[in-house]
């Protein structure tokens, strides 16, 4: 899932939403990979850019509509 984190206020409520999930889940941005339930980690990332969100539990791959406040509908 692509998804857009523009503004601290939006990092914030990933973040809550994503410490909810029981599963791994990582933001890749170009090279670079953090722990999607780590805010730190989303701040080191370039958040003018879209970002790629990562699922690691075939259980919760189709569970994503959660963040769909996020997605990254293109300009």
């Amino acid at each position: 899932m692509t998804i857009l984190l523009d503004s601290v206020e939006k990092v914030k409520k990933f973040v809550d939403i994503a410490a909810t999930f029981p599963c791994e889940l990582d933001i890749k941005s170009g090279r670079y990979t953090v722990d999607a339930k780590s805010i730190m980690g989303i701040f080191s990332l370039d958040l003018k850019k879209p970002l790629t969100l990562v699922v690691f539990s075939p259980e919760y791959e189709n569970k994503t509509d959660v963040f769909s406040e996020f997605e990254y509908k293109g300009e």
